[in-house]
């Protein structure tokens, strides 16, 4: 049977609760570092680096220290003012690839408009970088390497995913965006786990049609509502990563890139906003840093 030949679903999609995945990461997170104390009398640190006052970012590196400090973790932040130079910013970086106790390192964006964000990215040591944006690891992602960093939101998608579907070998994916942030290595992740992947963006001529053959959607495109239920094919597992602010007579809320009660009578399994991607992302991130410290400190001459 084929795709569009397939019923109208009558329930509505199951929920994929990103927070309570999150929380069993990071429960088994903070087993692990505390094994790590135990054994080698060290923990993991994460240095995270915000320059300027953007309001978004300063809640985003709150909720980033808080919950590194939960997991057992050292979080060490560094707020700059927005007028920091690329030099004084460039200096700090050498500072924490160098520093023992600082096992990953992230770069909260966006950065001012002055800094030259890639020569910031590619300053830190890619060992280091849990966010999976160095040129290095990036390399190694798009060869199929799986000895570098995986930027957190792609890894977090991808961990729903293998928990919802199991094995995704041969199954057809289309990725909506190619961000250098999540679309990108979305797409190579699920290459890699021997998906069919179409990619599309602002200049596909018809989205829509690509989407009604996915069994797999991951929308990461920045535009409240984009994707409709009419663009899903009944039981696909929609994932949506758009995080966006509206304000209309109910007043400000958050959310994704999908109509989402549209999609969820259609789709057969679909993530909240919020409460599904974004949980994930942070969850991830320190996944990362213990994988980090872990090379560092159980490979350390004893």
């Amino acid at each position: 049977m084929e795709h569009h030949d397939m019923p109208v679903r009558t329930a509505p999609g199951k929920l994929i609760d990103g927070r309570a995945f999150a929380a069993g990461i990071c429960t088994e997170i903070a087993r692990e570092v505390s094994d790590l104390h135990a054994r080698h009398d060290r923990v993991p640190g994460l240095a995270v680096i915000l320059v300027g006052d953007d309001p978004a970012s300063d809640i985003y590196v709150r909720s980033k220290v808080r919950r590194t400090m939960a997991v057992g973790m050292r979080s060490f932040a560094h707020r700059l003012p927005a007028a920091t130079s690329q030099v004084a910013l460039l200096d700090l970086v050498a500072t924490l690839n160098a520093d023992g106790d600082v096992h990953g390192i992230l770069l909260q964006l966006p950065l001012p408009g002055h800094i030259d964000v890639k020569a910031v990215l590619d300053a830190i040591d890619p060992a280091k970088d849990v966010d999976g944006f160095h040129i290095v690891n990036v390399g190694k992602l798009g060869v199929g390497r799986d000895d570098g960093f995986i930027p957190c939101t792609p890894l977090g998608c991808l961990m729903l995913l293998r928990a919802e579907l199991g094995d995704l070998s041969g199954l057809h994916a289309v990725v909506i965006g190619c961000s250098n942030i999540v679309g990108r290595p979305m797409a190579q992740l699920l290459l890699r786990e021997n998906c069919t992947v179409v990619v599309t963006h602002i200049n596909t001529r018809d989205v829509a049609a690509e989407t009604r053959r996915a069994d797999i959607v991951i929308v990461a495109a920045g535009h409240p509502g984009l994707v409709r239920g009419s663009w899903i094919r009944p039981g696909a597992t929609v994932i949506d990563v758009g995080i966006n602010r509206i304000h209309d007579d109910a007043g400000s809320h958050v959310v994704g890139d999908v109509a989402f009660s549209e999609v969820r009578a259609v789709a057969g399994a679909v993530t909240p906003v919020p409460g599904g991607v974004g949980p994930m992302t942070i969850a991830c991130l320190l996944h990362n840093t213990l994988r980090a410290a872990r090379a560092v400190i159980e490979n350390a001459k004893t």
